[in-house]
């Protein structure tokens, strides 16, 4: 392998030394003009991008071999251009390279006329993937237009918003809170998706009051947005797009509030949002996707109808919600828990459905479309809430495996740091202690040594988030 020097040229000089090549010879073997490489090799001509990948492929090496240095190439040896900084940049963040990004970053941003261009890179990497570059590309972004009121500032911390977002219920929390003050300064269409994910996020810490408020907004924002479509007949062909059509905004915004009555316990407001969310008559829109759209709206109206029954304490409704949900294995978990949260409420007995649901209690992820329910991290929780709720019905019909699921609970709930479910578990545990075997009891001061740790963990990260 060819030693690493201080210049590209002083290695591929040595390169055609050690092999006794020609330059000639060795334009044959890379596809670049021989005339090119006599001057790249003198100094009279910089690297271009394309000619650092020919290099490098001839010579035998790892594609990202030279990166290091060709960041001093760039800035150092030549004059910096953007023809060849950006497909360095793209490249460099494919490849896993986010040194040489750093480097680049920091060397272009004395200059604050690349902003603009490292934002455009970022939004093309957040697009593909790339998450921990782009997220790179807009934390320096963002520090450069700190004292700006610009939408690039808003839609850099959007971004992160979005790429923050984990499995730490608590990390999510600091994560919206940072984000939520530059919300109005979006857009309509990013308006709306971070309202969309800002109540993802809440959703998962149960704060419903919060979700409703942005339920509201977004209900608001969608509807005078579509109806200004629709009086204009048309949308302009360089405004952005929101990720869904309008008129879903407005349907899942109903939907949102039906949820949001759901969880404290209002059941007649949850069904009057259903009869809304159900009705897509008004939308002007004819075609496959609308069609679509309306049938999946229309099919959650029909078994949240039938769930908020149940929920309402309608034991006779139970059987044909078991026998609708049956057929639908996708939305079985989920339907599981809410079951099995009116049986610990109404103290029903359900083993039957239980012994026949038996396959769908392991974790099933179901990343729907639409819904608050689906979402991932409310997904996470929706299981670690799930275990608790087996747990607290298994014991309460006094047998001893709901030990198992309390301690599997707490699990969950340590991983995605949810503290209040980490409190129900802990409760229940102690309160049925003396069922519970030595193996057990020493598993459960395992997870609570865990949880503590999180917790001061949690202590040390709000700290330095002040």
């Amino acid at each position: 392998m060819v030693p690493t020097t201080n210049m590209i040229r002083d290695a591929l000089a040595m390169y055609l030394s050690q092999k006794g090549m020609s330059i000639n010879q060795f334009s044959g073997q890379s596809g670049i003009n021989s005339g090119t490489l006599s001057r790249i090799l003198s100094g009279q001509q910089p690297i271009a991008m394309n000619h650092l990948e020919r290099i490098t492929k001839a010579m035998d090496l790892p594609e990202d071999y030279f990166y290091s240095l060709y960041v001093d190439e760039c800035f150092y040896y030549s004059s910096p251009t953007w023809r060849r900084l950006r497909p360095f940049l793209v490249r460099s963040a494919a490849l896993g390279r986010l040194d040489c990004v750093e480097q680049v970053v920091q060397n272009l941003l004395e200059n604050l006329v690349y902003a603009p261009m490292l934002f455009e890179v970022a939004e093309g990497l957040f697009q593909e993937g790339l998450w921990q570059a782009a997220e790179l590309l807009y934390k320096n972004v963002s520090a450069s237009e700190k004292y700006q009121n610009s939408e690039r500032l808003a839609v850099c911390q959007y971004r992160l918003f979005r790429i923050a977002i984990g499995d730490d219920q608590t990390r999510n929390l600091q994560a919206a809170h940072l984000f939520e003050c530059y919300l109005d300064r979006l857009d309509e269409a990013d308006q709306l998706d971070g309202l969309k994910h800002l109540g993802h996020v809440y959703g998962s810490m149960h704060k419903w009051h919060k979700v409703d408020e942005l339920a509201k907004k977004m209900l608001q924002l969608a509807t005078i947005s579509y109806n200004l479509q629709r009086q204009s007949d048309r949308r302009e062909s360089n405004e952005k797009k929101t990720e869904k059509p309008l008129y879903s905004y407005i349907l899942y915004g109903q939907l949102i509030r039906s949820t949001v009555c759901e969880e404290l316990g209002d059941f007649n407001s949850a069904l009057d949002w259903v009869s809304l969310y159900m009705d897509g008559s008004w939308i002007q829109e004819d075609n496959e996707e609308v069609k679509r759209t309306v049938a999946q709206f229309q099919e959650w109206g029909t078994a949240n109808s039938m769930l908020y029954r149940v929920m309402a304490g309608q034991y006779e409704a139970l059987s044909e919600y078991v026998e609708y949900i049956s057929l639908r294995t996708d939305e079985i978990f989920i339907a599981l828990y809410n079951i099995i949260s009116s049986a610990n409420r109404y103290d029903w007995n359900i083993d039957y459905i239980l012994e026949r649901f038996a396959a769908y209690i392991p974790y099933r992820t179901n990343l729907a479309e639409y819904g608050i329910v689906h979402n991932k991290q409310v997904i996470a929780n929706q299981y670690a809430r799930f275990l608790a709720e087996l747990a607290s019905y298994y014991l309460h019909n006094k047998r001893k495996e709901g030990i198992i699921f309390i301690l599997q609970s707490l699990e969950s709930s340590a991983r995605i740091n949810n503290e209040t479910n980490i409190i129900t578990c802990v409760n229940l545990f102690e309160q049925h202690r003396h069922l519970a075997d030595e193996e057990e009891k020493e598993q459960y001061k395992l997870l609570i040594r865990e949880v503590q740790d999180l917790h001061e963990k949690k202590i040390v990260q709000a700290s330095s988030f002040l």
